[in-house]
């Protein structure tokens, strides 16, 4: 059987309880036995001193006779729950609070011998056997004139000591329950709380690695719990996206791949089989070698795109005017601007802006943005290309009054081959591959480009490039 967190967790609570319970039996109870009877004993030694010093030595020195010296230690022997005893060192007793003595026939302890303490001043025994259980037995001894009179003698059953012991275990006992109690009271909130999500994050991740990316859970809690539950749907969506693009993908290829072929195909057939006739070649030549650079172009883009993921791309970077640069890239739509009616609005910081890039592949990044603007703009309407300076970084806006993008489309636009339904008709050369193209270049510079559109209202593309340090504006 596979061991869970919850079965760890729980044969820890188990092994705790047991060796709570095993420390306060074993280590606790003599533990407490010991310093209830260290206690008792001092506390007892305490008053035999006191009766030593007052009721011993008077009554050794006839200034209190027997009976008044015994009324009053009966009560202090009722009070300490113990018995009294005053005895001589050849052992007679002659005092007792447990019994009323006879002086013609007196009490002798045989082999009394006080020096059976040694070095402390008590004793656990049936003190000379004269008791019927084990006694805790106190000894002081009552001294005149630097010679012992006799001894002071208090007594308590063992048995009294071991149930004021047993009395006081009750507060280890009780904290241990306790302790068990919020143990439980743990475990109880670690299923709810942790093991109960955990169970869930891990039948989740066992659906998508079955390959079941659409598997759907919920973790309901405002900690790391359900932000990983967050996170592993949030990867498992982009994965399953990833999927679906990966799908799109190959599919536009073959679709971008196939139709050019099928005309280069169906037109050089017909020119074979004569349905072209020969005076009509030059035309239809001339789409074949159109569809030839169609596909010529597609594949350019796919190696570069694949080299750019595989190898990083590599830059040739150096200060260059970005001004030139977005001039020269304008002009080179000279001619389908003229056809549409378009018109190219220049914005520029100074007539001298030195950035820092590589001037060949930011040349390919205007020239993208501005092919998409012209391609997706109406007739009779202006292009602005517009340069700030903000944060030593020169903002470059290519702002066009087009058909727009839709909102749902703004996150995907920059994905391989992705068109939005509104660019299809108009974009019918387009590869699907010029905007993944930009943004690679642009992030492998280390800066940014932003879309803002609205669809009916236009599209504006905005990239970063860093101003060189020395540079100037004139």
């Amino acid at each position: 059987m596979r061991r869970t967190l919850f079965l760890k967790f729980f044969l820890a609570f188990i092994l705790f309880s047991v060796l709570g319970l095993a420390a306060v039996t074993f280590i606790s109870s003599p533990l407490m036995y010991e310093q209830v009877k260290r206690n008792t004993a001092r506390s007892f030694y305490e008053e035999a001193s006191k009766i030593s010093q007052t009721y011993g030595s008077e009554l050794y020195n006839s200034e209190i006779t027997i009976e008044s010296a015994y009324n009053q230690l009966n009560a202090l022997a009722t009070y300490l729950s113990a018995s009294i005893q005053i005895i001589n060192p050849s052992g007679t007793v002659v005092l007792s609070t447990d019994e009323v003595l006879d002086t013609s026939n007196p009490v002798v302890i045989q082999n009394f011998d006080p020096a059976i303490t040694e070095d402390s001043y008590y004793i656990v025994d049936r003190f000379f056997g004269t008791a019927s259980e084990e006694m805790l037995s106190v000894f002081c001894p009552i001294t005149s004139a630097y010679k012992i009179k006799g001894y002071v003698v208090i007594q308590r059953p063992l048995s009294t000591i071991v149930e004021e012991s047993n009395r006081m275990m009750s507060v280890p006992y009780v904290t241990l329950g306790l302790l068990i109690i919020l143990s439980l009271l743990f475990i109880f909130f670690f299923t709810g709380f942790v093991y109960a999500p955990l169970r869930k994050i891990i039948l989740a991740t066992e659906q998508y690695a079955a390959g079941n990316m659409h598997y759907e859970f919920t973790v309901k809690s405002d900690d790391e719990m359900s932000y990983l539950a967050g996170t592993l749907g949030y990867m498992a969506e982009q994965i399953a996206r990833s999927e679906d693009t990966q799908k799109k993908f190959v599919a536009n290829v073959s679709h971008d791949f196939r139709s050019p072929l099928t005309s280069i195909k169906g037109y050089l057939e017909a020119m074979l089989d004569g349905t072209i006739p020969p005076e009509m070649y030059e035309k239809y030549l001339t789409i074949v070698l159109n569809e030839t650079e169609r596909l010529t172009k597609l594949t350019n883009s796919l190696l570069q795109l694949n080299n750019l993921n595989t190898k990083g791309m590599t830059l040739e970077k150096s200060d260059f005017d970005m001004n030139q640069i977005i001039h020269n890239t304008a002009e080179t739509f000279e001619g389908i601007c003229q056809k549409k009616q378009i018109r190219i609005d220049l914005i520029l910081t100074g007539e001298k802006m030195l950035v820092n890039g590589d001037m060949s592949k930011i040349q390919q990044v205007l020239y993208n943005l501005l092919d998409n603007a012209i391609k997706f703009s109406h007739h009779n309407s202006t292009i602005t290309i517009e340069t700030r300076v903000k944060h030593n970084k020169l903002f470059t806006s290519v702002k066009d009054t087009g058909i727009g993008i839709p909102k749902e489309s703004l996150n995907l636009i920059f994905d391989r081959f992705y068109k939005t339904d509104l660019s299809r008709g108009k974009d019918k050369k387009g590869t699907g591959l010029g905007l993944s193209i930009t943004k690679e270049i642009i992030h492998s510079h280390g800066e940014n480009i932003n879309v803002i559109s609205t669809e009916g209202v236009g599209t504006e593309f905005i990239f970063t490039l860093p101003i060189v340090d020395d540079g100037e504006l004139f």
